[in-house]
């Protein structure tokens, strides 16, 4: 959930804008207020406010625009917001940078020989639907507002997979993605945002004659990307992938998983196209007060169409992500909450409404010794969002 304190107001972002070839268009992106996160979380939908958003174009309109300065930025595709930053810069705390999670297919964005852009409709693997439903490719970009979130504008890509690293037929069989990077979370360390995503595409150009499944584990996993604060009001191409040595991999390129955070072969991971074998995804990062360290929750698919029963919490205990390979330093993830029979989906932990969280102006992505368990719970064809748990840590 992304979020933000303005003033005394405490503001979630809930919700999806955009067309969805799988799914349907939506506008239900909004934000909700309250005077702490228990009474933001509270708001029934008709209270939440719709924001200005940028308009769906189509994919020619998409490609072009980034070359006309005057345009209005449009996006293909459906987007969902997963981290908000707040520019430290701006007093009144308006100025916010969404990091957003985008979906495409091939038939709302084909590939375009001349930018390389869009994706092409040729052994596509199957969906989450049937057997006549497309994956999705997942890309993250970053959108930008000065009003505290009523009005916002789209800045462009941060780190995206092209076209010949998406895992197609008959290998990807997995129900999830045909490739791509997305369900993110970021944080700021120094002059840069680091960028926690999950990368599901192949580690190279993807040959159905010539593929391994485990060159394709290799790449995979929970990775890392970064970008110059101050290069967030025109991000294409200014992110940097962690290489396995420093963040010198291009933001379309490949770059290196954090290893401590994937599941050994030996262990049953795998790659994340294949349908019985198992990964950790959705990372959500906060820096926490008590521990003085880096905290992150994530799922774990076991099974395809993303099922997975159980949440995992690793540590890293470098303040600074940028010196050396401090950025890579997670431990081993432990179990933390585990549903038999259910599938959970994006963990996070959030603020409680008490006297020392609504002081320190604690969000997702800063919070202190007691946290709230937040996620959603699918047991069949239901699903909600959760809260029944209290995180309590201990040094």
């Amino acid at each position: 959930m992304a979020e933000v304190w303005i003033a005394d107001t405490f503001r979630i972002f809930p919700g999806k804008h955009g067309e969805d070839t799988l799914w349907g268009y939506s506008d239900n992106l909004r934000f909700g207020n309250g005077r702490n996160a228990d009474e933001a979380f509270a708001n029934q939908f008709e209270d939440l406010v719709q924001p200005q958003m940028p308009p769906n174009v189509k994919p020619d309109v998409y490609v072009k625009q980034w070359t006309d300065s005057n345009s209005v930025k449009g996006v293909v595709g459906a987007v969902w917001f997963e981290t908000v930053y707040q520019d430290e810069r701006d007093p009144s705390g308006k100025t916010l940078y969404a990091i957003y999670h985008n979906e495409n297919y091939p038939w709302n964005f084909p590939y375009d020989t001349e930018s390389g852009q869009g994706y092409i409709d040729h052994n596509w693997p199957r969906g989450l639907t049937g057997p006549q439903s497309p994956a999705a490719v997942s890309r993250i970009g970053v959108m930008k507002s000065v009003n505290g979130g009523y009005k916002w504008e789209n800045k462009g890509i941060f780190i995206e997979d092209l076209q010949s690293r998406m895992i197609l037929k008959p290998h990807n069989s997995s129900n999830t993605f045909a490739g791509g990077v997305g369900d993110p979370s970021a944080v700021a360390s120094g002059d840069y945002l680091y960028l926690f995503y999950g990368e599901y595409g192949y580690p190279g150009k993807y040959d159905s004659a010539t593929y391994d499944p485990s060159l394709e584990w290799s790449g995979q996993c929970i990775s890392v990307a970064r970008i110059k604060i101050d290069d967030l009001d025109a991000p294409s191409g200014k992110a940097k992938r962690w290489d396995g040595k420093e963040f010198n991999a291009p933001s379309d390129g490949i770059g290196s998983p954090v290893k401590s955070l994937q599941i050994p072969l030996e262990s049953g991971g795998g790659p994340s196209s294949a349908p019985d074998k198992k990964f950790h995804w959705g990372p959500s990062v906060s820096w926490n007060t008590y521990l003085n360290c880096w905290v992150m929750l994530m799922g774990k698919v076991e099974a395809k169409s993303w099922v997975g029963s159980s949440i995992w919490i690793s540590y890293n205990f470098n303040k600074d992500l940028g010196t050396g390979d401090n950025s890579q330093q997670w431990t081993k993830p432990a179990l933390l909450l585990d549903r038999p029979g259910h599938i959970l989906w994006y963990p996070s932990l959030q603020p409680l409404n008490t006297k020392e969280d609504i002081e320190n102006r604690y969000t997702c992505t800063r919070l202190g010794k007691r946290a709230r368990l937040f996620f959603k719970d699918q047991a069949g064809p239901y699903s909600e969002y959760l809260s029944e748990y209290i995180i309590e840590f201990e040094k």
